[in-house]
């Protein structure tokens, strides 16, 4: 009797917790191969000149990679990793070893959704299918109180419809075991990982440290900012974000966890705007190119505003910004500095460990008012305001202080 064998292909979902696709494949068949790819399409300059995935980010996935590969091997089984394209590896994988069926999380941006067909149509020449499961949104699109083509345009009223009329699933039960086939491959992780650090990566990482930040709450004003990393690469998902922040729902943290919320409800607006409107926060009239003396001193953090420069020298050192500074440095560039707006979203997508193409580019479309969210929409004139009250605030101990001070309004 033949044995099933499904193949599990892993891209922004390097989990075993919670994860339908590793899940609902060890259930259903009698052993499953766990795959990575390295595509060579994530790792190559653009249009505008920078990298599609920066250095921060390429060593945080290769570590994020290979701590889900160590959890594979003690659970009993492993995660092969290639380079190449996923249309033409996993074809080969599959007739290689007789798979029956291949699952994979469904993505949404284009880039993404095109590999997912090329793979799809690879698949079909081959007699085996490509099964997609929705599993990247704090609420389930089969759960939401509308079809994708009627969701409120108005961030508003998208947040108080789902929170009102929706619910959020529990969380799928991690795995305890997972058989691969005897006689499959044993690939070599031949890339560069930082050993000393691995400890810092995967979802053992991840859920200690929100057990940390739950515990420095009242110190630390934006926790999703935080996670967002582990979000970005699925090693946590939004679900599993939402029911440890709301267990730890106090009157003495209830600003912390409220904020984590918004985060993922704004992380979910951003990626049903793109499924109702595909490829909208892309869309844009060419603006021409940047004064290449102007773009080069804000890049290298050597404008003449040392706030920016702070800023920008803390994103290019560490990946990282919360979402109040991101939206100052945004608004900087495309209101003082009269920069095109895509070679800062480029730039974000290069230098961000958190980034995620609906998250980014939806955001960077608010901030030059072409947003799908007319009321959150940014101008000139909500720069100047910002701009303003920065130079009235008191001097402060950090930046970040001050950033807190001078920004109301939350994109």
């Amino acid at each position: 009797m033949n044995k099933k064998v499904i193949l599990v292909w892993f891209r922004n979902d390097l989990r075993t917790s919670d994860n339908e696709v590793l899940y609902s494949a060890i259930e259903k068949s009698d052993f499953v191969i766990p795959v990575y790819i390295f595509d060579p399409r994530y790792y190559t300059t653009n249009r505008y000149g920078f990298e599609n995935t920066g250095a921060l980010r390429r060593q945080f996935i290769l570590n994020s990679v290979a701590a889900l590969k160590s959890k594979l091997q003690k659970l009993g089984g492993d995660l092969l990793t290639f380079e190449g394209y996923p249309e033409e590896i996993i074809p080969r994988l599959v007739q290689k070893y007789d798979v029956d069926e291949v699952y994979h999380h469904r993505e949404i941006a284009r880039r993404e959704t095109r590999i997912s067909e090329l793979v799809e149509e690879s698949l079909w020449l081959v007699k085996r299918n490509l099964k997609h499961f929705i599993g990247h949104t704090l609420y389930h699109k089969e759960d939401l109180p509308f079809p994708i083509k009627d969701i409120p345009d108005d961030y508003n009223t998208f947040k108080k419809k789902v929170s009102k009329e929706s619910f959020v699933r529990e969380s799928i039960p991690d795995v305890t075991h997972v058989a691969i086939p005897p006689h499959v491959e044993r690939t070599p992780f031949d890339v560069e990982v930082d050993e000393e650090n691995l400890y810092l990566y995967g979802e053992g990482w991840a859920k200690q440290r929100m057990e940390e930040l739950i515990t420095q709450a009242e110190l630390t004003q934006d926790l999703f900012s935080e996670l967002s990393p582990y979000l970005s690469l699925g090693i946590l998902s939004p679900a599993q974000v939402y029911h440890f922040f709301q267990k730890h729902l106090t009157s003495t943290k209830k600003k912390v966890v409220t904020s984590v919320l918004e985060g993922l409800l704004w992380r979910d607006y951003y990626r049903f705007m793109l499924k109702k409107y595909p490829n909208c926060f892309f869309k844009t009239v060419e603006e021409g190119k940047p004064d290449k003396e102007s773009f080069d001193a804000f890049v290298q953090g050597k404008t003449a505003d040392s706030d920016i420069n702070e800023l920008v020298q803390r994103l290019n050192d560490t990946g990282m910004l919360n979402r109040l500074e991101k939206e100052l440095v945004a608004m900087y560039f495309v209101y003082e500095r009269k920069l095109p707006w895509r070679y800062g979203a480029s730039f974000f997508e290069q230098q961000l460990i958190d980034y995620a193409p609906a998250t980014n580019y939806g955001f960077w479309s608010h901030i030059v008012g072409r947003g799908t969210s007319l009321k959150h929409n940014r101008n000139e004139d909500d720069w100047l305001k910002m701009k303003k009250a920065l130079e009235q605030v008191n001097p402060q101990p950090h930046l970040s202080n001050k950033v807190k001070k001078v920004s109301k309004e939350k994109i």
